[in-house]
């Protein structure tokens, strides 16, 4: 009798070991099957037109000028790719919502954003709540949420929020940072979201960040934003 429990426990011990790794299997090749291929490929052709005329638009700037009709065909090319890009965009998000990067990769994730941070005002206040869920659910950077805010804040004529947008002054040629609200605290707001220091962050376009000249500085900037609008 003992000898049979012996036998009966050894058995219903393996047995739980092999349930066990069977269900770890499982899981691990479920994980592994929750990326949609389909989505990532088609977003990664959706982001090579995206960025692709974007790229040019420096090299635009310095040879021609950014009056020139070289610079304006330009825009014409990515304002046309930008509709056709947002169409696709919408279709998915209408039947899948917004994806997190364990469906469509950190790219593809990253490419949602970036055609509706390239679309027309309407477009990002309709899916800025969408985004801002998204950010909750874990599905979407809080930094690239940043961006999409102060760009809508801007256009709706309101100051953005963490610095993320910049202007080109034509009359100085400089860059500048466009109107921004409670400048004392930025870089606060922006660590919130996990964005470097606006200083570090300006200086992709040469730009110094001095709190105290650009506190001085905004009335000019706000006069200049209206006049470029």
């Amino acid at each position: 009798m003992k000898v049979r429990l012996i036998v009966y426990k050894f058995i219903r011990t393996r047995t739980t070991v092999l349930f066990c790794l069977h269900f770890l299997i499982l899981t691990e090749t479920f994980a592994q099957s929750t990326l949609n291929d389909s989505l990532i490929t088609q977003l990664h052709l959706i982001r090579e037109d995206d960025q692709k005329y974007r790229a040019q638009l420096e090299s635009i700037q310095t040879n021609y000028g950014w009056e020139s009709k070289e610079m304006k065909d330009l825009w014409k090319i990515i304002e046309k790719k930008d509709s056709l890009n947002l169409i696709k965009i919408e279709a998915i998000l209408g039947k899948y919502g917004w994806l997190g990067s364990e469906i469509i990769g950190e790219s593809g994730n990253s490419t949602l954003f970036l055609v509706i941070q390239h679309s027309d005002i309407e477009t990002q206040v309709k899916y800025l709540p969408m985004m801002r869920d998204a950010v909750k659910n874990g599905k979407a950077k809080a930094s690239s949420l940043a961006l999409l805010e102060d760009r809508v804040a801007l256009r709706l004529g309101n100051k953005q929020i963490y610095g993320s947008q910049v202007s080109w002054n034509m009359k100085t040629n400089e860059y500048y940072i466009l109107p921004l609200d409670d400048p004392d605290n930025v870089d606060k707001r922006r660590a919130a979201v996990g964005l470097q220091p606006l200083g570090d962050y300006v200086s992709n376009w040469n730009l110094k960040w001095d709190i105290e000249q650009y506190k001085k500085d905004l009335p000019k900037i706000e006069a200049l934003q209206k006049k470029e609008k």
